[in-house]
């Protein structure tokens, strides 16, 4: 990871360089905004805000898109807090102890780090969620909440859409876990939960799970279609088109009825059909028969 440092006091650059460079950093050094602003392939910039009365606001320009750490003197509007709203991420007083600025460098590198990777997340969530329609969720709702449905991402895109609502991150546990009833014991009562696989319990084990959650803030979601008494507010997610599921085995019905429900519309019917290993007649009667319309 590539290192800037903007300071014309040419000892203590030294001194910052010589300590970054043994715990891994590439160092480079400018004395001036105009050596600075040479080469923008850096990671962290460490910029001085006295360099002989020179204009820094240029390199937080051009480096807007980095990490920059100011190195100042004293606290003034002009020192740190304009530069801070203009693009810096942190400041530090000189003189200052190494270890502190060691540490403010791995702190903002694993903020950034986080940043980009929640980005990410969010949009791999997003994508995997597309095209699913759930309506009416409401932050009201009790808490214990349990979500039956036959298709687990209905569940999970309820889950992330609540918490979205509440902007409250959850804790996802499955019950699928190895000593997960004790996990989910310890957890505070103020944390909002995700848990998936309630289907997997044994008759033995659901009022223990019951007590455990009565008074979390928990969204227990459930793909098992037998009735059974839930003592807590029920939800229920049903998916028209049965789409596959890691916890669902379909009949040969089923599964000729979603290939053409998803794929009609991809696939010439002559295609379709061999893809099945029907005739296009057959393939025309199991339209009828599933009262699937196919789009012109």
């Amino acid at each position: 990871m590539r290192v800037l440092i903007v300071e014309n006091e040419i000892y203590l650059a030294q001194s910052i360089s010589a300590k970054l460079s043994e715990i891994g950093f590439q160092c480079e050094l400018a004395a001036g905004i105009k050596d600075a602003l040479s080469d923008k392939n850096y990671d962290v910039i460490l910029l001085s805000t006295n360099i002989n009365g020179q204009d820094f606001y240029p390199v937080l320009n051009a480096f807007k898109d980095k990490i920059v750490i100011l190195l100042v003197t004293h606290l003034t509007h002009d020192t740190v807090a304009e530069p801070l709203q203009k693009g810096a991420n942190d400041y530090i007083i000189k003189p200052f102890i190494m270890d502190e600025l060691i540490r403010k460098i791995n702190h903002l590198i694993e903020h950034e780090h986080l940043k980009k990777e929640n980005l990410a997340y969010k949009a791999y969530i997003a994508h995997s969620f597309k095209g699913l329609q759930i309506d009416n969720i409401s932050i009201k709702e009790p808490l214990p909440l349990f979500i039956k449905t036959n298709y687990q991402k209905y569940a999970d895109a309820y889950a992330f859409s609540f918490a979205n609502l509440l902007q409250e991150p959850f804790k996802f546990y499955s019950l699928t876990e190895k000593g997960i009833f004790n996990k989910i014991k310890n957890e505070k009562d103020t944390q909002l939960l995700y848990i998936s696989d309630f289907q997997t319990l044994k008759k033995s084990e659901k009022q223990q799970f019951f007590d455990i959650i009565k008074d979390k803030r928990a969204i227990v979601s459930t793909t098992e279609s037998a009735e059974e008494e839930i003592p807590f507010k029920t939800i229920f997610l049903k998916s028209d088109n049965k789409i596959f599921d890691r916890n669902d085995i379909l009949t040969i019905d089923e599964y000729v009825k979603y290939i053409i429900i998803n794929y009609q519309n991809k696939f010439p019917d002559t295609m379709l059909s061999k893809k099945l290993g029907i005739s296009r007649k057959s393939l025309w009667e199991k339209r009828k028969k599933y009262e699937i319309f196919k789009k012109k």
